[in-house]
């Protein structure tokens, strides 16, 4: 019998590619060759996820940031909880406001506008209840969601400060320092209002109405239960600018530089004063 010895070529066999332990050698690079793809296409995989995972949350951690700047310095969104706006505004609208409005940017009669409840002119908030309310609470100061809070309110403003502003003259119209004015904005079949005013605004408020005249607790209403009707401008939020949501019902919200075209500068700026708002025909 013959013996391999160290440094014996020894034969060759049929299949051991003429070397010793030549079939333990093709077996070890078949065993890599079989794994190897499969390890380096899982790693690849992995480190894809990886990236577009970091890419994703970068991408949402920017969108969150623009988000809560465009909300807190330019615009903001609201709800519109009642019918005082109709058909300018409905309910379950919500609408876009321009915080730039009232600095740097001046109101302007005609201007609607949302306004913190500074008068009490609305009943105490109620606190909601559940587990998940501080979704909608971190939504909305986000600004991925529009204010829902009933602590604000939407109005259209009728007086600057130092306007006198009166309803109505012989011919049913509301008048604003003398001049009388045509609203195409209200109601159909609505009047100026219901109630006659004559008041003069103080200086740093606002005398505003809604456009759904009998339907709409503003100034008025709350200069002859209380006396608390001028707003003071620093409680205004920004100007409504357009309307979101429904789609059915978007659009952008003029303030109807016509129909206040004639109106004359007010001839001063006083503390304001009031004849009082009655009822019409008492």
């Amino acid at each position: 019998m013959e013996h391999k010895v160290p440094g014996d070529p020894g034969q060759s066999h049929p299949g051991d590619g003429g070397a010793p332990g030549g079939g333990a050698h093709h077996g070890t690079h078949a065993a890599h060759g079989a794994h190897a793809p499969e390890s380096t296409a899982m790693e690849r995989f992995g480190n894809r996820a990886w990236a577009w995972g970091k890419e994703i949350v970068t991408i949402l951690a920017i969108a969150l940031v623009l988000s809560f700047l465009i909300k807190t310095f330019l615009f903001r969104a609201f709800y519109i909880p009642s019918g005082s706006m109709e058909n300018t505004l409905r309910i379950d609208d919500r609408i876009f406001v321009n915080l730039l409005v009232p600095k740097p940017f001046a109101l302007e009669r005609g201007d609607v506008v949302v306004f913190k409840d500074t008068q009490g002119w609305l009943p105490p908030e109620q606190p909601q209840t559940g587990p998940f309310t501080w979704v909608g609470d971190v939504a909305t100061f986000l600004g991925l969601a529009p204010d829902s809070s009933q602590q604000h309110l939407v109005k259209r403003v009728i007086g600057l400060p130092g306007d006198h502003v009166k309803c109505c003259d012989a011919a049913g119209k509301l008048t604003i320092n003398g001049a009388a004015i045509t609203e195409p904005y209200l109601f159909p079949g609505a009047s100026p209002s219901d109630t006659t005013f004559d008041v003069t605004v103080p200086a740093g408020h606002l005398w505003v109405m809604g456009d759904h005249r009998n339907n709409s607790e503003d100034s008025r209403a709350h200069q002859a239960l209380s006396g608390t009707g001028f707003v003071p401008i620093s409680a205004v939020e920004g100007r409504a600018i357009v309307i979101a949501w429904p789609l059915n019902h978007t659009g952008i919200l003029g303030n109807y530089p016509n129909v206040f075209a004639n109106v004359p500068k007010p001839s001063s700026v006083s503390q304001g004063t009031s004849s009082g708002v009655v009822p019409t025909g008492k």
